[in-house]
């Protein structure tokens, strides 16, 4: 097939094209390179079968102006803004980044006749619960403009499947991390060590507690959901069937990067405005149509320590 896959030369989107790119699939990335890299795509600019365009889709001349240059079979939209706290701070960010981009796909995906999407979804489009989430759980009240513009895209996109869009698929992530990181705790202890190697600050209490998902473990989901769902709207809970608390990640960090390092908490159990301290959700939906992850939140957090460690001497 062709495949047009955006946030190409991200932290997920990388790994999501290499995967494609080992099915055989050609590839049209597309990437503004605000938070991608090259660097990310090195094995994938040495394929013939992949080509990366440098283009900003939330512009609004992007769903007329833009040609990928052969007939799309398939979109994976990975692009959005991955950074939450900077969407706090500026809500336009999530705005354009996160919510524009999937407004101006999808009008070019009708433009230009291509039936069939993959959306990278979130599980701040829940809120924060004390229950475990099922797909289907409601109301949806996230607290991040991330959330709420990834909760406003996957509206657009049910919008879409009622009149002209012939299939989506929905992946709701848990926390991802693993090597290319971009952002994130674990990404941010590492560098925070790099600096100071006696002493790690971490924001909040270290109670946190979430699922941590290891990247490759993801796009292997990812793929299994647009291999056999059959649904013309599909939306999934990906994720392990644990969770791992932010201290237990400061200390792993700790020892395999600075034994000996002091860690240093804050005093309130959210790291930052619309930070979901503590939450678990279902993955029963996923688990019944035949994938679960082969990681626990703990190995996850172990291997992605190494990978983010090894990137960033």
């Amino acid at each position: 097939m062709n495949i047009l896959v955006t946030g190409a030369a991200g932290f997920i989107g990388s790994h999501l094209v290499d995967a494609l790119l080992a099915r055989g699939h050609r590839i049209v990335g597309i990437d503004n390179l605000s938070l991608g890299t090259r660097e990310n795509l090195k094995g994938a600019l040495a394929d013939p079968s992949f080509t990366l365009i440098e283009r900003d889709i939330a512009s609004e001349g992007f769903p007329d102006s833009f040609d990928a240059g052969c007939q799309i079979d398939r979109v994976w939209h990975m692009a959005a803004n991955s950074d939450i706290p900077a969407g706090i701070d500026d809500p336009r960010i999530d705005f354009k980044d996160t919510f524009l981009t999937t407004f101006r796909v999808l009008a070019w995906m009708r433009k230009h006749g291509v039936q069939r999407l993959a959306f990278a979804s979130t599980s701040a489009v829940y809120g924060v619960r004390d229950k475990p989430i099922e797909e289907d759980s409601g109301p949806m009240l996230p607290i991040s403009n991330y959330g709420a513009m990834k909760l406003a895209s996957e509206g657009c996109i049910s919008a879409a499947a009622e009149a002209w869009l012939g299939r989506a698929d929905i992946f709701r992530f848990p926390n991802v991390i693993g090597s290319r990181a971009t952002h994130g705790a674990l990404f941010d202890f590492v560098r925070r060590l790099r600096r100071n190697p006696l002493q790690l600050e971490v924001l909040g209490d270290g109670t946190q507690q979430k699922p941590y998902l290891h990247v490759g473990n993801l796009v292997e989901a990812m793929l299994f959901i647009a291999d056999h769902a059959k649904d013309k709207l599909n939306y999934f809970n990906v994720g392990p069937e644990d969770d791992v608390s932010v201290r237990a990640m400061a200390e792993e960090v700790v020892a395999q990067t600075a034994p000996g390092a002091k860690i240093v908490y804050g005093a309130d159990n959210r790291g930052w405005v619309g930070d979901v301290p503590k939450f678990r959700y279902s993955t029963a939906k996923l688990r019944k149509l035949g994938w679960g992850a082969q990681m626990s939140s703990a190995d996850a957090v172990r291997l992605a320590v190494r990978e983010i460690a090894a990137e960033n001497p």
